[in-house]
């Protein structure tokens, strides 16, 4: 084994979920994820954890999908699903923490599985994911071939760049990270601004008072869930104004490229894209709060410096600002107060690398991905 994935193991068990002796955790094991499945095991039984271990295969999802459509005759509908499974729910209520890995052999196993049913699967699952978001849960990924392809990389300069950006000095990420997060904090009104030649520009406001922004910092220590981690993000409100999305993605199993929306009254009243434009459309139409942003995110991970179009990493990469519709986090919002609800949270990314600012209330905080505290921020001008 590479004495790196048992590294990954380690600063997944010990930095980004905290566990401890006794806490009883529920591992989900992607296909060809299986050497960081044994390595987070043995890390877990080392520490006095309880284990259940889950097989989390896309390929699997497909064929009980695939299978509810021919039940239906394909008219599936979210009521064709159980609400709140009894078994898996009550899992994930009995779970002190959760850890996803993910892989898998084909990173589109879902792609001929109709939107219309992964929707209403998505909306009828709202029970159990929100039990296993109440756990201490973070996901990451082991670098498969199926990633690497995806990713236009050897498997070996493939397992390089998530071990980058993975194995980081994360109490010094964190320290550089808690800049942004009390500028966003002390701030009331976000704006970005891009304006490049060929490209539609980017001038979007948002209000974030009253949010708090998460340090993003691979711990759940800091509200974080996700390693590798490397961003700040809140979840803001009231946008109006145009954002233009430049870094390809795939969502819902489709390649979409080139997004362009319009919000007005706090929700997209326009929208268009390149290529994908019908999955957009899809996610768009989800749900009421599918209209309306969930988060803004800061990537500030330059162990990340090329886009592999997987979310987990893209919208963590230094130089680069995304959006979500849907769902907001708990985490952002003050105690009592309920933020954006859907059942998908879909994030665009944005480069701002050259031809951009980023203003909070007026003042310039990030310019051409420069941030006011680094070295070459006003040559940036």
């Amino acid at each position: 084994m590479d004495e790196r994935v048992r590294e990954h193991a380690e600063v997944l068990v010990d930095w980004s979920a905290r566990v401890e002796a006794g806490d009883d955790v529920v591992v989900s094991v992607a296909e060809d994820a299986h050497e960081l499945g044994v390595a987070v095991a043995e890390a877990l039984g080392e520490r006095g954890a309880n284990v259940t271990t889950l097989y989390g295969s896309d390929e699997v999802s497909r064929a009980y999908l695939k299978g509810v459509e021919a039940g239906t005759d394909g008219d599936v509908e979210a009521d064709d699903f159980d609400s709140a499974p009894d078994v898996e729910r009550a899992m994930f209520e009995a779970a002190d923490a959760y850890l996803r890995i993910g892989g898998g052999r084909n990173t589109t196993a879902t792609a001929d599985v109709d939107r219309a049913t992964r929707q209403a699967h998505a909306k009828a699952r709202k029970g159990v994911r929100e039990a296993r978001m109440d756990t201490d849960w973070v996901s990451t990924v082991h670098p498969t071939r199926s990633l690497a392809q995806q990713a236009g990389m050897a498997y070996e300069e493939y397992a390089d760049f998530v071990y980058d950006a993975v194995l980081r000095d994360w109490e010094a990420l964190a320290e550089e990270m808690a800049k942004m997060k009390d500028v966003l904090d002390d701030g009331d009104e976000v704006r970005i601004v891009t304006e490049r030649d060929g490209a539609p520009d980017t001038d979007v406001r948002m209000s974030i008072a009253g949010r708090t922004a998460v340090n993003s910092a691979a711990s759940v220590a800091y509200d974080s869930h996700n390693l590798p981690s490397g961003e700040v993000f809140t979840a803001p409100y009231d946008t109006e104004g145009e954002v233009f999305f430049d870094v390809p993605m795939t969502i819902d199993a489709t390649r979409v490229r080139n997004v362009h929306l319009t919000f007005e009254g706090g929700e997209v009243v326009d929208f268009s894209a390149e290529a994908g434009e019908d999955a957009l459309a899809d996610i768009l139409d989800t749900d009421p709060g599918a209209r309306r942003l969930g988060e803004l995110g800061i990537g500030m991970n330059r162990g990340i410096d090329r886009f592999t179009d997987s979310i987990l990493f893209d919208e963590k990469m230094g130089d680069t600002v995304h959006l979500a519709v849907g769902r907001a986090y708990d985490a952002c919002l003050p105690e009592g107060e309920t933020g954006n609800d859907s059942a998908v949270h879909v994030d665009m990314i944005t480069d701002v690398s050259a031809d951009s600012r980023m203003e909070v209330d007026g003042d310039v905080v990030q310019r051409n991905g420069t941030f006011r505290w680094e070295e070459g921020f006003e040559e940036a001008d």
